[in-house]
């Protein structure tokens, strides 16, 4: 027993790694995942002292266990079966896409990383770019709302920043739980965006089992009452306006309510921007018919590049306004009180309706309004122009965020944007509009004349029914 025995280097070697990696995995990594557990749950704690509506549970299930949980959910288990039973396959083939399928969708909400990363980062960025103006109107609606319902964000797509700027408004409140899609699906920013809590979506997919894997997240998630924020318009919008809503998530939600359960309580957020990141990529594909966003990466790190040079050389200037306002609170079961035909377009078609009326009216947007069609006129035209504009505008009962409330102010500092973009060029008391950059004046002006509109393209039922995607 107590002979020396001589072992190869190799092989002790190969016996000491997996004697480690045992104690390690007994001993070791047990106690660490609980030290670490109980740390994450203090750091819940004292989270949900200040925030208005606590993290939920289900937000901090393991995503292992949420991944199985939703896999083998009843109604996903009957989509498997009516497979299976329409195309011959075994069930246990479409149990493997089911997971596959959750696994893909299932964030891993890491309150650290939201509120100690994402949060800070979103906030640093939205002030270095924006002046950030909160039109607080409707907060203390916000307030009032039940602390037992399920609050849903929803709002216009204008820009990729819209992630950011409702993640920096929101941090105070609650951790909002984002619908991303496939663009945000690379390495390492996918990891990043699942420590946030956001879940990704296959906007296109028609596939019957994969819709209904993400339904009953979405449903699961808010009869847990998960904070969320949604974009019914479902990309990037190419108008300028706000749009018709497509009701795949809406639909989800409504078909997952029912009688005596938690209430849904849907928050209009109206985002408006001086200058939106993405304007020439956006109106380039409105040009072109076809919603294919040709930015390289190159362009992109070029972007980029620059604007941090300006940074640090200390020549950088903020990109205008984004301004926020929230809207009237709108309760599912209140909804639901009166008969109603097809629900998911009425409560899409009453939602959008709502946000464009609150949009913003900007110094930019109300520039491009006024210079509207013209190619070339003067400045002083342009001011009796703004001015005229903004009084309809009043008339119509839209809201303004202008500095010191002057028009006048608010032309001076559009141009002022304009022209260092070159959209537009001032020589002496006349300004043009080179032809390349037409349909970006009129990119613009489009999120003030949807004001004008006897009928608001997001508030007509037709167009909702039009350009909804719905799914069951």
């Amino acid at each position: 027993m107590f002979r020396t025995v001589s072992l190869p280097l190799w092989l002790f070697i190969l016996i000491l790694a997996f004697a480690t990696v045992t104690f390690a995995s007994h001993f070791l990594f047990p106690s660490v995942r609980w030290f670490l557990r109980n740390r994450v749950e203090r750091v819940v704690a004292r989270l949900n002292t200040r925030l208005d509506r606590p993290i939920q549970p289900f937000k901090l299930m393991k995503r292992p266990d949420m991944v199985i949980r939703l896999a083998h959910d009843p109604k996903v288990a009957e989509a498997i079966a009516a497979e299976a039973a329409q195309t011959g396959i075994p069930e246990t083939v479409y149990l493997e896409r089911a997971r596959r399928y959750a696994r893909e969708i299932v964030p891993a909400f890491s309150a650290s990383i939201y509120f100690g990363f994402a949060a800070r980062l979103a906030k640093w960025l939205a002030r270095l770019v924006y002046r950030v103006k909160i039109d607080q109107f409707d907060t203390g609606s916000l307030s009032e709302i039940d602390k037992g319902a399920t609050l849903v964000f929803v709002m216009n797509h204008r820009s990729n920043m819209d992630y950011v700027l409702v993640t920096y408004l929101s941090a105070s409140k609650s951790a909002l739980s984002f619908a991303v899609g496939e663009w945000a699906r690379v390495w390492p920013l996918s990891w990043l965006i699942r420590a946030a809590g956001a879940y990704f979506i296959r906007r296109k997919s028609n596939n019957p089992l994969y819709r209904r894997v993400l339904a009953r997240y979405v449903q699961m998630a808010t009869e847990e009452g998960v904070t969320q924020a949604i974009f019914p318009e479902g990309g990037l919008n190419l108008e300028g306006r706000v749009g018709a809503p497509k009701l795949g998530i809406l639909s989800y939600i409504i078909a997952g309510y029912h009688d005596g359960g938690r209430d849904v309580v849907f928050v209009p957020v109206s985002l408006a921007y001086d200058r939106v990141l993405e304007d020439r990529v956006l109106t380039a594909a409105r040009i072109a018919g076809v919603r294919r966003f040709r930015a390289s990466f190159g362009s992109t790190l070029l972007f980029m590049g620059r604007q941090l040079r300006r940074v640090l050389t200390g020549r950088f200037q903020k990109f205008g306004t984004a301004a926020v306002r929230f809207g009237e609170p709108l309760s599912l079961a209140r909804f639901l009180q009166i008969p109603r035909g097809d629900v998911a377009v009425e409560l899409g078609a009453e939602l959008m309706s709502r946000i464009a009326r609150n949009v913003l009216i900007l110094p930019v947007p109300l520039t491009c309004a006024a210079i509207g069609a013209e190619i070339d006129l003067s400045l002083e035209e342009l001011d009796r122009r703004a001015e005229a504009l903004a009084e309809k505008l009043r008339k119509k009962g839209a809201h303004f965020e202008l500095p010191e409330n002057s028009v006048r102010q608010a032309v001076k500092q559009a141009l002022a944007i304009l022209s260092l973009r070159k959209i537009v060029r001032i020589e002496g008391p006349r300004l043009s509009v080179p032809p390349k950059d037409r349909g970006l004046i009129g990119f613009y002006a489009a999120a003030v004349e949807q004001h004008l509109d006897a009928v608001a393209a997001s508030g007509s039922e037709k167009m909702a029914r039009k350009s909804a995607n719905r799914y069951s």
